[in-house]
């Protein structure tokens, strides 16, 4: 693909018109058309505040060939523009993330094992159940995996998982390419349970991605109901393992007033498996065979208690996990990234980086003194 289809294409994806990227880049609508229009090519200073204005890194420009669409997966898509701008940031991170592994010379590929690849249709909820129990198995996250999900995911699997704020609250998204691996978007104004299950969720997702991803190639696409129900059975079953399910649901049971759950029971229940309460509750129907109306009923006349609860447990998770951090401050200091590039992948000021540099170096001498 020519650079003015590949700068057309980056706009597009974002929802933005000519007029837009005009005012954002401060390059004239003119000139901008001829770019597309392959009428003349634009200074590197040009393409560098185009690339910053669609948020995708120069090589992305620069490159031949066709633009292959990256397939993200969506739960609760936003609207567009919003979806367009979201994937973008994420397909940018995780080739940021990508860059600085090679950098460091730390790249390991992802580790995620597929499931078995069978026809979608074919499917159960049965198969969901298996695929949980085998996962939490072969990476030994025990009987409450909620605490250590994401730390397996990021460390031991090489999954690349990022939080951003945007709305509905509900979204989340993942996506697998041939580039960086897989990686994985939370909502940042979701309280730290609600990200444990949609992380378990779009986990799923990529264990399946063979399977029901098969030969799609659309960009920002919703799962359909049915595999989405499954996703929520894989994650009950691999945040909430039955029997340990079961026991913590007894010993509630046993200190409850005539042996009948109440809110706060099911609520300390959760707080254990570090899900939300609708998310125990829900298991617990299951578990249980309690009728899916009688659990409805029930959140019903909890709703405010579980809305007061969520209220005090909202976080600020960072937007990029500490190992991104970490691997730029190496590469920053081995000479592998400038400070302006590193204050780029860091969304900060060049004047903030700089003073990291400076503070590197008093270490580094700190350390030389140390050692004579």
């Amino acid at each position: 693909m020519a650079l003015g289809e590949r700068l057309k294409h980056a706009r597009n994806s974002l929802g933005l018109t000519l007029n837009a990227v005009a005012g954002r880049s401060e390059i004239g609508l003119s000139t901008l058309s001829d770019f597309e229009n392959e009428k003349r090519e634009p200074k590197l200073s040009q393409l560098k505040q185009l690339a910053d204005t669609y948020g995708r890194p120069l090589g992305f420009f620069l490159e031949e060939g066709p633009v292959k669409p990256d397939t993200v997966l969506w739960r609760n898509k936003p609207n567009s523009p919003i979806a367009g701008k979201i994937q973008v940031r994420l397909e940018s991170l995780a080739e940021q993330y990508h860059n600085l592994e090679i950098w460091c010379d730390e790249h390991e590929p992802c580790r995620i094992q597929f499931a078995p690849e069978i026809p979608a249709l074919e499917f159960k909820y049965s198969d969901s159940e298996t695929l949980a129990d085998k996962f939490r198995n072969d990476f030994e996250l025990g009987a409450r995996p909620g605490g250590s999900l994401i730390k397996v995911l990021e460390e031991v699997c090489k999954v690349k998982v990022f939080h951003l704020s945007f709305e509905p609250k509900g979204s989340a998204a993942c996506c697998l390419n041939e580039r960086f691996g897989a990686a994985i978007l939370l909502n940042a104004r979701n309280v730290r349970w609600r990200r444990n299950f949609d992380l378990a969720h779009e986990l799923f997702h990529l264990l399946t991605w063979k399977i029901f991803r098969q030969g799609v190639s659309e960009d920002g696409i919703e799962a359909t109901k049915k595999e989405e129900k499954l996703a929520t059975c894989f994650a009950r079953n691999l945040l909430m393992p039955k029997e340990s399910f079961q026991k913590a649901v007894d010993r509630q049971k046993e200190s409850a007033k005539g042996g009948k759950l109440g809110f706060h029971q099911f609520f300390e229940v959760a707080r254990q498996f570090d899900v939300s309460f609708e998310a125990a509750l829900r298991h617990f129907g299951f578990v249980y065979n309690q009728p899916s109306k009688k659990v409805d009923e029930y959140l019903k006349q909890v709703k405010e208690r579980i809305s007061s609860w969520n209220d005090r447990e909202h976080d600020d998770p960072p937007e990029r996990p500490l190992r991104f951090e970490a691997l730029a401050i190496q590469a920053l200091r081995h000479g592998a990234m400038s400070a302006g590039r590193y204050a780029e992948y860091l969304g900060i000021s060049r004047r903030e980086a700089m003073q990291i540099v400076e503070q590197e170096a008093d270490r580094d001498a700190e350390i030389e003194v140390a050692n004579l």
